[in-house]
């Protein structure tokens, strides 16, 4: 018998699947099921994948969700293989009670992208609950003078189950007197009457004792019983009646307790206790009411509140009785009114949090809106601020989505706070609100940005190694591993700067180091680029321009170039007798490394053999007589001199110089000591000429175009001359070929000769023109050619032969 039943449901459940596939192929967003009730738990309801034509799987990589109203979870779905299972026995009284079609309202949401699916559970009814009356015994009090068919309203058996499963028939005991009646009411529930088939005899039986049965319209049918008792009472020929059979009431949910609902009337013409009306509760509409009748008055009110949620209408049956047992009836329809007393309720579904920037139309949340009211009351709308960059989207019935209205910019702004308000159309209008909190994830769209866009240094030279110089910042508006910067220095267009051996940069606060000592007549400035790059991903990366200047520091002594110091005897000058007051002795040429202040030089006369008659220029170092010589003034006279820096603290050289008094260039009073040179003070005498040639090659350009044909002859004679000292004045004057490197201030190599100039009656302290050595041969060649044949001139002019 069961296994035909079950065969049974498994035919009608195809039918209806077969009708729900129909439907949904007209309504592709729409799907339609229908089980019976109390089926086990992993029931298989259905196969989503295969009824949505989605591929295998594809479930699974939309992440679909089923949403049921009410947030209990009633199916379960395998995403991998589609199928729809019973998560637990549904039972279609508990669910629905006694609406018909019992419809549960699924909704399927499938994302990537977002995609709505409703699905409609339908669950047919089984026979599964039996017939109930009320209490187990009814009692009857009638006259022993009613006559044949007189009709007995009895209470009806309650059965949860609907349609042909509930209550279909009353039958009653055999017996004598009585037969039951089965009626139907307007909403189609069935209810038992009992009519009087022969006169009672409360002498012959006062008391008559019948079972009346329920039977249910299942397969196999179910049926319940109670028992009627029925008592004869003496005489009481009529019934009480009401003024109207049927009362229509409206009343507002909201109303209060105790609230006058109705007042019911009711007439007997009896007299006496036997015309005396008590009111009663007969029968409710299966539920329990939430009323009380004065039983003397006939007032009905209020003694629990009203939900028009819960129950909307209620079919009360009032029952009049006499003190005689006769009693009338009628019916009190109660229309509950909707009143708007329930707010809103929003239900998110889905959230995405947090958003990354940078993306267009993003999916925030999908959420769902409902309202228990019904009407205007139970209609909504939702909204949000008008200032955020989002949107609302109604999507299916009552969803929506909070979807970015375009891209956003985490720099910008990094947090929303979206406020989605939902008002119903009732009055007063009631309001939900909720709060949602986004976060914009940050994406590295910003690259590092330097606080200027070069930077210059100062060091000050000879610095020691390791010292910190200086520190270069940047600033990346992105968050995170994406704002992380890393520095670093970047190759350099100078081949011949090694930057890794000068300068070395911390990579995580931009702190620049000297890693050894600086000089500053060595390396003046430099210039590299440093690079701030971030750790996202990709990575991006600036760059900043540094520029390096070192300071000078006075660390280089002033260094006499002319007159020469590096002999074993101090350098002679000759001073005619008859020179006028203020001729010019000798200058003295020094040079300084450094630059600025630290390379200013001031001359000063220390000691002289007679004080009085020589002054030195403090700025230019000329070595002046101040007087006329006297015949007692000394004939050899020793000077010396001090050549000092403007430095802090200063640096000073000196300067010792003999000067010969003569008569003329012709007899000299003393004779120049011969002096022999060795090796080592040729190595002296080498770096000498260095210096002396980088401090011409700036005077010379004055002189240049003057003294070159005269300097190219006496550079060819000095080479030519082995003599180390001066001769008297009938041979040549000799020379000092200096070749000085361009080290220092002076930048490139010259060569100076010093000569006097017979017959005059003064001396001339002469500086030549530079010569290029790196002249082109050709130039060279043209250069000797012209001094061979302009020396005979001069000899001529010096008295050589």
């Amino acid at each position: 018998m069961e296994t035909a039943l079950a065969k049974t449901a498994e035919k009608r459940q195809v039918v209806f699947l077969t009708i729900l596939l129909l439907l949904w192929e007209a309504e592709c967003k729409t799907i339609r099921y229908s089980m019976p009730e109390e089926m086990e738990t992993g029931y298989l309801v259905a196969n989503l994948e295969k009824d949505l034509g989605l591929r295998v799987g594809e479930l699974a990589t939309r992440g679909a969700q089923i949403h049921y109203k009410g947030n209990k979870e009633l199916l379960q779905m395998d995403a991998e293989t589609g199928n729809l299972f019973l998560k637990e026995k549904l039972d279609r009284e508990e669910l629905c009670g006694v609406t018909e079609p019992c419809v549960l309202h699924f909704q399927l949401i499938l994302e990537n992208p977002v995609q709505f699916f409703h699905t409609d559970l339908q669950l047919t009814d089984i026979n599964d609950h039996s017939p109930e009356f009320p209490h187990r015994e009814m009692l009857l009090t009638i006259p022993e003078s009613a006559q044949p068919g007189t009709v007995f309203p009895l209470k009806a058996a309650q059965d949860p189950d609907i349609g042909s499963n509930a209550v279909q028939n009353y039958t009653v005991s055999p017996n004598l007197h009585f037969h039951v009646v089965t009626h139907s009411r307007a909403d189609g529930r069935k209810y038992p009457e009992l009519v009087l088939d022969r006169a009672l005899d409360r002498e012959e039986q006062p008391e008559l004792t019948l079972t009346l049965t329920a039977v249910d319209g299942g397969s196999p049918p179910r049926s319940g019983t109670t028992t009627v008792r029925i008592e004869v009472v003496d005489i009481n020929d009529n019934a009480p009646q009401f003024v109207q059979s049927l009362y229509e009431v409206q009343v507002p949910e909201n109303s209060p307790l105790n609230a006058l609902v109705l007042t019911v009337s009711a007439r007997d013409l009896d007299a006496g206790i036997n015309g005396k009306v008590v009111y009663s509760l007969f029968q409710g509409s299966g539920v329990s009411l939430p009323f009380v009748i004065d039983k003397f008055t006939g007032e009905i009110r209020l003694r629990e509140e009203l939900d028009f949620e819960v129950t909307n209408q209620y079919n009360i049956e009032i029952a009049a009785t006499d003190g005689g047992g006769f009693s009338g009836k009628c019916t009190v329809a109660v229309q509950v009114l909707d009143v708007n007393d329930n707010a809103p309720e929003l239900t998110i579904r889905k959230l995405t949090i947090p958003i990354p920037e940078n993306s267009p139309e993003t999916v925030v949340a999908v959420f769902s809106v409902s309202d228990a009211d019904s009407g205007d009351n139970g209609r909504m709308v939702c909204s949000i601020q008008n200032d955020l960059p989002f949107l609302l989207k109604p999507t299916f019935e009552n969803y929506y989505t909070l979807v970015t209205e375009g891209p956003l910019d985490r720099e910008s702004r990094s947090e929303y706070n979206i406020t989605i308000t939902v008002s119903d159309m009732g009055t007063p209008r009631l309001t939900t609100q909720h709060t949602i909190t986004v976060q914009v994830s940050d994406v590295n769209d910003n690259a590092p940005t330097f606080t200027q866009s070069s930077y210059t240094l100062f060091v000050q030279e000879n610095n020691s190694p390791a010292l910190h110089i200086g520190t270069i910042s940047a600033t990346d508006s992105d968050s995170g591993s994406n704002a992380h910067i890393t520095y670093s220095l970047l190759s350099t267009h100078d081949s011949q700067l090694d930057l890794s051996s000068l300068i070395s940069i911390n990579a995580d606060n931009g702190q620049l180091f000297a890693l050894r000592s600086l000089d500053y007549e060595t390396l003046q400035t430099f210039e590299f680029h440093v690079g701030a790059t971030d750790q996202g991903s990709p990575a991006l990366s600036s760059q900043a321009l540094v520029r390096v200047q070192v300071l000078d520091a006075n660390d280089n002594a002033p260094f006499v170039l002319y007159p020469l110091q590096n002999a074993s005897a101090p350098f002679t000058e000759l001073l005619p007798r008859a020179a006028e007051p203020g001729y010019l002795v000798t200058k003295v040429v020094a040079v300084d490394r450094d630059s600025g202040q630290n390379a200013w030089l001031s001359f000063q006369l220390l000691k002289a053999t007679e004080p009085g008659l020589f002054s030195v220029w403090a700025h230019n170092g000329e070595v002046r007589t101040s007087r006329l010589l006297s015949e007692r003034d000394a004939p050899k006279h020793r000077l010396l001199l001090q050549v000092k820096d403007n430095g802090d603290p200063p640096r000073s050289a000196s300067v010792t110089l003999q000067v010969l008094v003569v008569d003329g260039f012709s007899q000299p009073f003393l004779p120049l000591p011969e002096v022999a040179r060795d090796p080592a003070q040729d190595n002296n005498d080498l770096l000498t000429l260095y210096l002396v040639i980088a401090l011409a090659s700036v005077s010379s350009l004055f002189l240049l175009s003057v003294l070159l044909f005269v300097g190219v002859r006496l550079c060819r004679r000095a080479r030519a001359d082995s003599l180390g000292g001066y001769s008297v004045p009938e041979g040549p004057i000799p020379g000092h070929l200096m070749d000085v490197s361009g080290s220092g201030t002076l930048s490139q190599s010259y060569q100076y000769e010093v000569y006097l100039k017979g017959g005059t009656g003064t001396n001339e302290f002469k500086f030549l023109k530079p010569l290029f050595p790196n002249l082109q041969s050709q130039a060279a060649a043209e250069e000797r050619e012209n001094a061979e044949r302009e020396n005979a001139v001069v000899r001529n002019s010096f008295g050589f032969y």
